[in-house]
């Protein structure tokens, strides 16, 4: 997934805000060793205001995170994404940590308060953490970068329902150019230190952002619409049909912003793709991991735990991938077996991944198809969701190709959150250029990875909950949710899914996927793999077409540590249901536990097996004795 365009948002300083510290009545009653029921709620209460004032200040420093929310708040802005921007967004976070802790009282504290105070703490230390290497995250890739996730927040974000919303869409065009700018200063400053993607990460962005530039209003002569330009005409045509505004008011919003995607937008994507062309000369044309930039073996260590939340070591990553590779080529040998098939595993592979019972058609009709069979599948499992969940999404689903200017062959689905207001849907989105990558007995798991019970419900009750602070609704860490989507992919099994027993080798695929990622991204950033090597060990253990294989790879060494997220999520959530059910026995409710883990909202690991161990002692502490 990422991928949630909520990464992309960076916030700018405020100066943070002195709040009383506890009462002298309340001092009283905790330093005789008692604290009162009235003490506690409080200090609860005062600290989720503080925590509503805080957050309402980070959102009004993030135009496009309020947006993204639903909300109309300086519609006519986009975020400042300079380095300045980031490092006082950091001196914000470090006020507002020093006066949590001076203003109150961690005792004092409900359970779930003090479960929000240490994510507040955590999520500060983490960026702490990792604005040592500031100038290490590559800016713009093949795989993420504003270059594309900015023109697709205009397209998919940016709703327009009256003149207003259009005059702020093309204000917002010049906020798109000045940001881009901003991240290309940033690009030339990690060049500048010797830090630079591969080459292929340079042809990707070249080849995303000409896409961008193609057709009018760039090019009179063209017959095809830019994507934004698209975009324009298809808003400012729909007010026209809602009588919303006039021919002569539609002409005048047209004529503003195609001036600004010509004066603004142009010549900033133009600046971009002529500095990559010229740059890219300097940068590796065979792919080097983490350890070959400066200071790259602590960047890589840091980014392990920044993205895992746990400490845990490359080593210790790449053995657990080897040891979960080892055990899943069981299961696919005994699936094998199932399906009486005549050969050896890696025949078996050959003829999953060439075969063509296992692809839709490569046209516009197969396109089509594989939407439509996802959304079965999706509807069908969301019937069985009540056995399963006690707490439901209320948010809708659909399920759409990627953008045309931003698709890639074999490039990973992923998916967009809806509002938390239920205004905007969530959004599956599938890459479907090359329908080779796209095998049917994979599409199953996929399916419920990006939507139910995967991310969308995880995520959409995240946003939907009303009983934490509003911050915590919005929280992101990597190896929950991701953890989570994968987790989901299991739990359809016993839900009832993969009836068909090569689309429940789709699913031991997609783990086996997974797996191999904690032994590719470790080998490539720790080890010194090449992408020939990394590809080769996927070839190995996997069927996933090669084009998609060639992808992941490409994506690892793009993005250090993410990938590893997944595997040691899930396992992370089996070991807390494990443990549940061995100290609860009959008395487990699969529902219950479920509602714990997601009912928190994404939480870093440890702070989740924290949640899930409280849960257990109250079950135990509440237990009658049996006379």
């Amino acid at each position: 997934m990422k991928t949630f365009i909520a990464g992309l948002i960076l916030y700018i300083s405020l100066s943070g805000c002195g709040y009383n510290a506890i009462s002298t009545v309340e001092i009283a009653a905790l330093t005789e060793g008692v604290t009162p029921q009235s003490a506690m709620i409080s200090e609860t209460e005062r600290l989720n205001q503080w925590f509503a004032q805080r957050f309402e200040q980070q959102l009004q420093q993030s135009p496009m995170t309020m947006t993204q929310l639903g909300r109309r708040d300086k519609y006519d802005e986009i975020d400042d994404l300079s380095e300045a921007a980031e490092i006082a967004r950091l001196q914000w976070q470090a006020a507002t940590v020093t006066d949590l802790k001076k203003s109150f009282n961690y005792g004092a504290l409900s359970r779930d308060a003090k479960t929000s105070y240490d994510i507040w703490i955590y999520q500060y230390e983490s960026a702490k953490a990792m604005a040592t290497y500031r100038r290490h995250e590559y800016v713009f890739t093949q795989m993420h970068g504003a270059h594309t996730r900015l023109p697709n927040f205009m397209i998919n974000f940016h709703n327009v329902v009256d003149e207003a919303d259009m005059i702020a869409y093309t204000q917002r065009i010049a906020g798109v150019s000045r940001a881009i700018e901003q991240l290309l200063i940033r690009a030339k400053l990690s060049a500048h230190e010797g830090i630079r993607p591969p080459d292929f990460a340079y042809k990707g962005v070249i080849k995303q952002s000409k896409k961008l530039l193609f057709g009018q209003p760039f090019s009179d002569n063209s017959a095809v619409d830019s994507p934004l330009w698209a975009d324009v005409t298809k808003k400012i045509s729909a007010l026209l049909a809602a009588g919303k505004i006039d021919s002569m008011e539609a002409k005048s919003l047209k004529s503003a912003a195609k001036k600004s995607l010509i004066d603004n937008f142009q010549p900033a994507y133009s600046d971009l793709i002529a500095w990559m062309e010229s740059d890219i000369a300097n940068a590796s044309d065979g792919a080097n991991g983490a350890s070959a930039l400066p200071s790259g073996d602590a960047y890589y260590n840091a980014s392990l735990l920044h993205k895992t939340t746990l400490p845990i070591s490359a080593n210790a990553i790449h053995q657990l991938g080897l040891k979960e590779v080892a055990r899943l080529r069981q299961e696919m040998n005994r699936t094998k077996s199932t399906v009486a098939f005549d050969g050896d595993l890696q025949s078996f592979f050959h003829f999953i991944k060439s075969d063509p019972e296992f692809f839709y058609a490569n046209t516009d009709k197969g396109r089509e198809s594989y939407l439509r069979d996802s959304r079965g599948y999706l509807n069908a499992i969301n019937n069985k969701l009540p056995e399963f969940f006690g707490l439901l999404p209320e948010a809708d689903l659909v399920v759409k190709r990627v953008e045309a200017f931003r698709e890639q062959d074999g490039a990973a689905q992923h998916y967009f959150p809806g509002t938390p207001d239920g205004s905007r849907p969530g959004v599956y989105y599938v890459h479907l250029s090359d329908m080779m990558s796209m095998p049917k007995n994979e599409m199953e798991s996929v399916a419920y990875h990006e939507g139910n019970p995967g991310h969308h419900m995880q995520i959409s009750i995240a946003q939907e909950l009303d009983n934490v602070p509003e911050f915590r609704t919005q929280v992101f860490f990597t190896s929950y949710v991701e953890g989570w989507a994968l987790y989901a992919e299991l739990l359809a099994k016993e839900m009832g899914a993969y009836q068909n027993p090569y689309t429940d080798f789709g699913r031991l695929v997609a783990e086996m996927w997974r797996a191999i990622r904690l032994v590719v991204d470790t080998g490539i950033h720790s080890r010194g793999w090449t992408e020939e090597r990394a590809i080769r060990y996927f070839q190995n253990n996997s069927p996933i077409a090669d084009g998609q294989i060639k992808s992941e790879v490409r994506r690892y060494f793009v993005w250090p540590g993410q990938a590893t997220a997944y595997k040691i999520g899930m396992l992370k959530i089996l070991e807390l249901r494990k443990k549940a059910q061995t100290e609860l026995g009959e008395d487990f409710d699969i529902r219950r536990f479920h509602d714990v883990v997601l009912g928190g909202g994404s939480l870093p690991l440890p702070v989740l097996e924290k949640a899930v161990i409280n849960w257990l002692d109250d079950i135990k502490h509440s237990s009658t004795p049996t006379l």
